[in-house]
C-alpha cells in the first residue's frame, strides 16, 4: 500500500471514531447497513480472538467471594456456592471437550495433508508413466485431481455458551461473577478518574445486577444507583450491597425487581436514567424492549459482554443499531490492568 493509500486508510477508519451521549472517549462507530453487525463481528473476532484465551482470568473459579480494590476500597463480593460449583464444572467440561475436539481435528487434519501428498506423488508418478505410453488415457486422472481440489482442512474453534448448562439446569450467569462484570466496572472507575464520564449525582440503572459489583462500583463514585434483576436474584444482591455500601460514601443504591419485557416499575422511568449499565446480551428482544422504555434521548447506555457467541451479539446489534447508535470502545481505554479479549464494552445512545 502507497502513502497516499495508507493516509486515506487512516483517515477513513478515524472517521468512524467518534463521541456519543454522556461518554467522553471516542468510539468505534457500527455501522447501521445491513451488513453492519455483520463486519463488526468479523473485526471483533479477527482482533481480539476470544477462543485462544482463558476465560474468567479475573474471576476465581473456587472461591464464595471476589476480592477487588475499587475506589479506594476493598470489595468483598459473594457468590452463589450451588452456582459457582455449576459454572466450574461447566466450564472444566467445556474447556476438556474442546481440547480433545481441538486435539482430533489436528489429527484429522494431519492425515488429510498426507493424503493429499501421497494423491501429488501418484499423480506425478501418473503423469510420468502416460508421457511415456502416449495415447493412452487413465479415466481415474480426473477424479484424483478432483479429489485434491476438495482435500482442504480448516481447523474451526468451538465457543460454548457457559451460561446454558447442557443438562437443562438455569443458567448462573446472576448467581456468580463473569469477567465481563469485572471488566465493566474497573472501566467505569478508570472513565470517571480519567474524567472521561460524570456519575456523581446521576442516575443510574443497572440491568441484570447479579452479584453487585458494577453498582456498588458506580455508588462509590457519586451515582444514585437502581440495581434490578429477576426476583430470585436479588437475595444475594441486597447482601452484598449491605456488606459492600456500609457507612459514607458519595452516591446511593436501591435493590429493585425487573424482568426484562415487561412493564417497568415508575422509580425506574421517572425520571428517565442517565446511564444504564448492563453486562450481557442475551435475552435480545427483551432486552431491546426493556432498553426502549427506560432510554431518553440523554441516556447512554454502557453495555458489555462476553465473547462466547458471535451469532447471538451479531443478532442484538443488527437488531439495536435500528433504533440506536451503537459504539465500540477501543480496549485503549478500558483500565489498563483489566482487559480481556474475551469482552467486548459498547456505549449505545438512543437515534
Amino acid at each position: 500500500m502507497g502513502g497516499d493509500e495508507e493516509i486515506a486508510a487512516a483517515e477513513e477508519e478515524e472517521e468512524k471514531m467518534v463521541k456519543i451521549g454522556a461518554y467522553g472517549g471516542r468510539v468505534r462507530m457500527v455501522s447501521s447497513l445491513e451488513d453492519g453487525a455483520a463486519e463488526e463481528m468479523l473485526l471483533l473476532w479477527g482482533i481480539q480472538q476470544p477462543t485462544l484465551s482463558k476465560p474468567n482470568t479475573f474471576v476465581s473459579q473456587s472461591s464464595l467471594q471476589l476480592r477487588l480494590d475499587a475506589c479506594g476500597r476493598s470489595l468483598s463480593i459473594l457468590q452463589s456456592p450451588c452456582s459457582l460449583s455449576r459454572r466450574s464444572s461447566a466450564m472444566g467440561l467445556t474447556q476438556n471437550v474442546l481440547d480433545l475436539m481441538r486435539k482430533d481435528l489436528q489429527e484429522m487434519k494431519a492425515i488429510v495433508e498426507n493424503m493429499i501428498e501421497v494423491s501429488k506423488r501418484i499423480n506425478e508418478s501418473h503423469n510420468k508413466f502416460t508421457k511415456m505410453s502416449k495415447g493412452v488415457s487413465f479415466e481415474s486422472d480426473e477424479k484424483l485431481l478432483e479429489c485434491q481440489e476438495k482435500s482442504s482442512i480448516e481447523i474451526l474453534d468451538f465457543v460454548v455458551d457457559e451460561d446454558k448448562p447442557s443438562d437443562g439446569t438455569p443458567g448462573v450467569t446472576g448467581a456468580v461473577l463473569w469477567d465481563s462484570g469485572v471488566v465493566l466496572g474497573k472501566f467505569v472507575e478508570h472513565a470517571v478518574e480519567s474524567g472521561m464520564m460524570v456519575l456523581r449525582g446521576k442516575k443510574v440503572v443497572e440491568l441484570g445486577s447479579g452479584c453487585g459489583l458494577v453498582g456498588c462500583i458506580a455508588a462509590l463514585l457519586g451515582a444514585e444507583v437502581i440495581l434490578t434483576d429477576l426476583p430470585d436474584r436479588l437475595r444475594l444482591l441486597k447482601k452484598n450491597i449491605e456488606t459492600n455500601l456500609d457507612g459514607d460514601f458519595r452516591g446511593s443504591a436501591a435493590v429493585n425487581e425487573l424482568i426484562w419485557g415487561e412493564e417497568l416499575d415508575t422509580k425506574l422511568i421517572e425520571p428517565l436514567p442517565d446511564y444504564d449499565v448492563i453486562y450481557s446480551e442475551g435475552a435480545v428482544m427483551d432486552l431491546l424492549a426493556t432498553l426502549r422504555e427506560l432510554c431518553g434521548t440523554q441516556t447512554t447506555v454502557i453495555l458489555a459482554g462476553e465473547l462466547r457467541n458471535d451469532s447471538v451479539l451479531e443478532y442484538f446489534l443488527e437488531s439495536a443499531s435500528k433504533e440506536f447508535i451503537v459504539g465500540r470502545v477501543d480496549q485503549g481505554q478500558w483500565h489498563p490492568d483489566y482487559c480481556s479479549p474475551r469482552v467486548v464494552i459498547y456505549v449505545l445512545v438512543k437515534r
